[in-house]
């Protein structure tokens, strides 16, 4: 498989940089981390009217209708920019989980806000620590009302609605919308590596609630779901893993140690190959990623847990050696290091643990390999 991104997609990619390089330098994502603020409503509503969040949505519902393609490049220059904006819940899961799962009615209603970033929204199934399965979830949904809370939920403090999985009475599970700016709502705001992407808990008594697919058959669809938000954050996490090496390398050259910048220095210099090595081999897995959302391909599950697995420790390596090529520095708030420090760690366990993701991965190759 041969797969690289087309003219006009990288005429995108350049163009959302030169966008978030405006609009979203790091004295602005430190004005959110020290701000009352957990995210940056003009950027995010900038970002809608310049088409990029509705890359993937259909024109009918607001979006321009490009492709997933385009949705990576995005993805990566996000990432690179440590963007503090909901782009991966409101897009990569509610969004998404809408235009495989909703009825006509809940797309015009939903779709447009979301693609023009007037409307966030949020994916609620985690209830308690460790690996969400159906066995694990305690809420429940009858009758159009919703019981029970969920924790963490990654940006839920913000957004205006929420896909909320429940568990029936036959152990399945099915999916709901819910206005959370309805009655029957309360949330309260959870303490984050990463302020910038913020968590919640969000309690539900007797929420109004509209189906979201057929009940019971949620399991299936988020799982499918939730491989197509990986390869986006993988996207994002080797758009921040290549910020943070280029970060290193440019401070390497510049600080000078014994009369010689410390890039010289072979320390330095096998730590800056590492990272480098490390940050390509996720590029070339999120590639494959990105051939397969595009393609809509059966090796998705695959792809998207190897992007997922070589992404998170690429950019948890490069954030963590980027503080050391910056030495004592590298720990001081004056330098952006921790800017990606906090959210390689933060990504590193959206959407399931890496552990989670390497079991997964390990699963499809063993069936890949029994139905050889």
């Amino acid at each position: 498989m041969d797969f690289d991104f087309s003219p006009d997609q990288q005429q995108l990619k350049d163009q959302a940089r030169r966008y978030l390089d405006d609009h979203c330098s790091s004295t602005a994502v430190r004005a959110v981390l020290d701000g009352p603020q957990s995210h940056d409503a003009a950027l995010y509503a900038g970002l809608g009217q310049q088409g990029f969040l509705g890359a993937a949505i259909p024109e009918a519902y607001g979006g321009s209708g490009a492709g997933y393609g385009e949705l990576c490049v995005i993805a990566e220059e996000l990432g690179r920019a440590v963007a503090p904006v909901p782009f991966s819940s409101s897009i990569g899961l509610c969004a998404e989980l809408l235009l495989r799962a909703g009825t006509e009615a809940q797309k015009q209603r939903w779709l447009p806000g979301l693609a023009d970033g007037s409307v966030i929204g949020c994916l609620a199934l985690a209830e308690q620590p460790g690996r969400v399965t159906p066995a694990s979830l305690s809420s429940t949904g009858s009758h159009g009302r919703i019981t029970g809370t969920k924790r963490p939920v990654t940006d839920g403090d913000i957004a205006h609605i929420a896909v909320v999985a429940t568990k029936d009475a036959g152990g399945g599970v099915s999916l709901h919308i819910v206005d959370l700016q309805a009655a029957g709502v309360q949330r309260q705001v959870l303490t984050s590596i990463d302020p910038t992407r913020s968590q919640a808990q969000i309690s539900f008594t007797g929420a109004e609630a509209e189906p979201l697919g057929a009940a019971g058959a949620g399991w299936a669809l988020l799982n499918a779901v939730i491989d197509r938000a990986a390869v986006l954050m993988a996207f994002e996490q080797v758009g921040g893993a290549d910020k943070a090496l280029q970060t290193a390398c440019a401070y390497a050259q510049e600080r000078f140690a014994f009369g010689r910048p410390i890039a010289s220095l072979q320390a330095i210099k096998h730590m800056l190959a590492d990272m480098y090595v490390s940050a390509t081999l996720a590029r070339s897995n999120a590639y494959y990623g990105a051939w397969a959302l595009q393609a809509d391909a059966p090796e998705l599950a695959e792809a998207a847990a190897t992007a997922r697995v070589s992404a998170s420790q690429a950019y948890q390596h490069c954030a963590r050696n980027n503080i050391q090529v910056h030495g004592g520095m590298g720990f001081t708030w004056a330098y952006d290091c921790h800017l990606h420090y906090r959210r390689a760690n933060l990504l590193a366990l959206q959407l399931g643990s890496l552990s989670e993701w390497e079991d997964r991965l390990v699963g499809h190759l063993v069936a890949k390999r029994h139905a050889a």
